[in-house]
């Protein structure tokens, strides 16, 4: 099978447009201002975004983890929309805590489908998501007074230690990734510890990979990893490519729309992460 032709054929055929045009940016030279035109249909009146723009939950209002979702459309695509990020800091501000945490959901979701996995735990602020949150909007080139307060929490958490998730790993580290004087070997002592870090290619089970915590060999975090392991990752992702040319997941969103949703999101990933390891033929 050829994997860029089967996972583009995936997406075009099963991919909502949000990853339709962010394919066609990445991958056929389209205009990134197409994709922040997509964008535009999920965010509300209210600055956040929703509309199930990440997929496990089909709530219309809007939820932190969908303004990350959104922000990270725009990082992959290289598009710029200051006005609709700012809009989207206002919100964040809007429902944080007095020192400026978010959660990662809120319980309106309740009223509407959802994956099992969405419930108390998603209310309650935290480095998942605000960590993540701050360091895309650093990336973004975003100034807000949300960002600073935010970032401020986060630098006070994380001196107090690391998660013990691998997920809220993940958001922390690309928080860490715009700080001074990160300590590498710090946090590759820390890596084993997570639980849902799934450090062996081999391992079938639901987890955070290498590959989720450096998706390009430029990575800060790339160092973390000896090349026999990222080699057997990307052997791994090459091999879960699905006979319909898309990549599976491993839990269960509430419906078949939002399971091909999810499974576009994550096709459009892996073929972006083999690319960027020069490990994707394209044709």
């Amino acid at each position: 099978m050829d994997i860029f032709k089967a996972g583009r054929e995936f997406v075009r055929r099963e991919g909502r447009l949000v990853e339709r045009r962010l394919f066609a940016t990445l991958f056929e030279g389209a205009d990134p201002a197409g994709v922040v035109d997509t964008l535009r249909g999920y965010q509300n009146p209210d600055g956040g975004f929703g509309h199930g723009l990440e997929p496990d939950k089909r709530c219309p209002d809007s939820i932190p983890l969908d303004v990350e979702t959104a922000f990270d459309v725009l990082l992959a695509a290289g598009a710029r929309d200051d006005e609709m990020v700012r809009r989207a800091c206002d919100w964040l501000q809007s429902i944080a805590t007095p020192e400026g945490a978010v959660s990662l959901g809120l319980p309106v979701v309740e009223q509407y489908p959802r994956a099992e996995h969405w419930g108390e735990w998603t209310y309650q602020p935290g480095l998942n998501p605000t960590a993540g949150l701050v360091g895309r909007l650093i990336e973004l080139g975003i100034d807000h007074p949300w960002r600073d307060q935010a970032a401020a929490w986060c630098a006070g958490e994380l001196e107090n230690g690391f998660p013990e998730d691998a997920h809220a790993m993940h958001e922390s580290m690309i928080f860490l990734e715009h700080q001074p004087d990160v300590e590498l070997a710090k946090v590759k002592e820390w890596l084993p510890k997570l639980a849902y870090y799934r450090a062996a290619a081999d391992d079938p089970s639901y987890g955070v990979t290498p590959l989720h915590f450096a998706p390009t060999p430029d990575s800060v975090w790339r160092p973390l990893f000896d090349d026999q392991q990222i080699e057997g990752h990307l052997d791994r992702l090459i091999a879960d490519q699905q006979e319909d040319g898309g990549w599976a997941i491993t839990w269960e969103p509430p419906g078949a729309a939002a399971t091909l949703e999810y499974r576009g999101i994550v096709t459009v990933g892996a073929l972006r992460t083999l690319k960027a390891y020069d490990r994707l033929p394209l044709s």
